[in-house]
């Protein structure tokens, strides 16, 4: 299993939108950059990802779940992006601040860290592992979820 971040300005799609989606989820669209689309290309169904509200408030929320494969994006008129589909797993106990990742010396190669512009991006097994326990979970708790 892989671990991505989904990077999302919460005035246009926020954690609390994600969630009302239920386990249906809600496609991820909109992604017009290669590296990313490259990173969900790689996405299997079943990896989770950390939902991080960008721009003011720079955490993350919560954790999702990739339901769908790469497919097709409707909202690209070009035929050349494409999405996956991500429904809301839980909710961070407390969410993690990108200055909180930023302190952590064992977090500074994360791209989240050093490529901040890049809207899907793959984590470490140990970064996440670290993150989770930032945000007041243990792996064996997600389990449960």
């Amino acid at each position: 299993m892989a671990v991505w971040v989904f990077k999302s300005e919460p005035g246009a799609w926020s954690w609390e939108d994600q969630v009302k989606r239920g386990p249906a989820g809600e496609p991820w669209t909109g992604v017009r950059n290669h590296q990313a689309a490259n990173n969900m290309k790689a996405m299997a169904v079943g990896d989770l990802g950390f939902f991080y509200h960008y721009v003011d408030e720079k955490r993350i929320m919560g954790l999702v779940r990739v339901t769908e494969s790469y497919q097709p994006d409707p909202t690209d008129p070009s035929g050349r992006f494409g999405m996956v589909r991500v429904a809301a797993l839980r909710a961070l106990p407390r969410p993690v601040s990108l200055s909180e990742i930023k302190a952590e010396p064992a977090l500074s190669g994360l791209l989240l860290v050093r490529q901040s512009r890049l809207s899907v991006m793959p984590i470490p097994e140990e970064a996440f592992t670290r993150i989770l326990a930032m945000g007041g979970l243990t792996p064996e708790e997600l389990e449960q979820a």
